[in-house]
């Protein structure tokens, strides 16, 4: 093991914990994370990090699918759509990448307004170039049939380089989706986890970004979840159809975090630091003024509000939360001639290998 090697790791831990701090205290984050944790076998941030550097380059398409809605109020939900928006801005211009943006039509004027505030363009995916001052955005169908016809159209116009789902839903095994407390709402969700499953049919590469279960993806730690989550087993949903709330679909990476949201940011933050992309990682400034614009654009917090909150939480926790990130990523190279001993004296002790 390289000292660096050794600070990606060690970085990699940092963040989780920032990701999975837990303000409301009924410990589901750290449910969540012990089960990822085993699953990933590494560090969730890093681990998504790496990997995610490894496999884009330069012009490749990404997918980025995102957006839930709430009942009773019919409504987006900010978390999955601030972050989402920010790693779109940060991995055309970190890495130079196209982006494709998958979202139900809820969350049109929040995309609109901020390609706004990043000073870009909107386009249709064949309209997509190598351009940095643009993003596609798909309004995908809540219709099944409807769904895999749009799904297969996309796949064969372009297989994408990646795709990572974050705060998108995911049905169960009877094919219904489900909110936080196991109520059916499949015929409000857009059916973009069929585009997530066939994606994956076809070997592309995946992440996916969830904070209780019933998100896309987090079917990889379905056991664990079902044990622990409430409403997540079989029978225990509100709405009668035994499936529970646990989505069935199970991705190859995934981050469990406090909110999706930190959990994308933590990530970002990892690749930020292993690609030396310090300048294009979020900020509290920005991450303030994104809630907001969001909030103006028709996205709810989860108790229904139009404010500027992710989860019920404002911006006096996740601000510096967002700016301790930045300080993690940036103070390794501060004191690397300082602490060089200490890593070599560490690393030759084996407890990391």
């Amino acid at each position: 093991m390289t000292n660096r090697e050794l600070t990606i790791r060690n970085l990699g831990e940092n963040l989780d914990k920032l990701m999975n701090l837990d303000p409301r205290g009924y410990g589901v984050c750290n449910i969540l994370y012990a089960g990822s944790r085993e699953y990933t076998g590494e560090p969730l941030s890093t681990n998504a990090a790496k990997k995610l550097i490894d496999t884009i380059s330069e012009g490749d398409l990404v997918y980025i699918i995102t957006g839930f809605v709430l009942i009773p109020h019919n409504k987006a939900e900010t978390d999955g759509m601030v972050s989402s928006l920010t790693l779109a801005d940060f991995l055309i211009k970190a890495f130079g990448v196209r982006v494709c943006f998958i979202t139900p039509e809820e969350c049109t004027n929040a995309v609109e307004n901020v390609c706004k505030y990043f000073g870009m363009d909107i386009c249709s995916v064949d309209e997509l170039t190598d351009n940095k001052g643009s993003f596609a955005h798909v309004v995908f169908s809540k219709d099944f049939d409807e769904a895999e016809k749009m799904a297969d159209e996309l796949i064969s116009a372009e297989l994408p380089k990646a795709v990572l789902s974050i705060e998108a839903p995911g049905r169960n095994a009877v094919n219904k989706y489900h909110n936080a407390i196991g109520q059916d709402i499949t015929d409000l969700e857009a059916k973009t986890d069929i585009l997530f499953e066939k994606l994956l049919e076809k070997g592309v590469f995946n992440i996916a970004i969830g904070d209780l279960g019933n998100e896309c993806g987090m079917g990889a730690i379905k056991d664990h979840i079902k044990t622990y989550i409430p409403y997540a087993a079989e029978n225990e949903c509100s709405c009668g159809c035994n499936g529970g709330l646990l989505s069935n679909q199970a991705a190859d990476n995934i981050i469990t975090a406090t909110v999706s949201d930190w959990g994308t940011n933590a990530m970002m933050a990892a690749m930020a630091y292993i690609a030396d992309k310090h300048e294009y990682f979020n900020n509290a400034k920005q991450q303030q003024e994104l809630m907001q614009i969001c909030a103006d654009s028709g996205l709810i917090d989860m108790y229904g509000e139009h404010i500027p909150r992710i989860d019920g939480i404002g911006g006096e926790i996740l601000c510096p939360i967002i700016e301790l990130m930045a300080q993690l990523i940036a103070f390794p190279a501060t004191v690397e001639d300082k602490t060089r001993t200490w890593f070599d004296k560490t690393i030759e002790k084996g407890y990391f290998e």
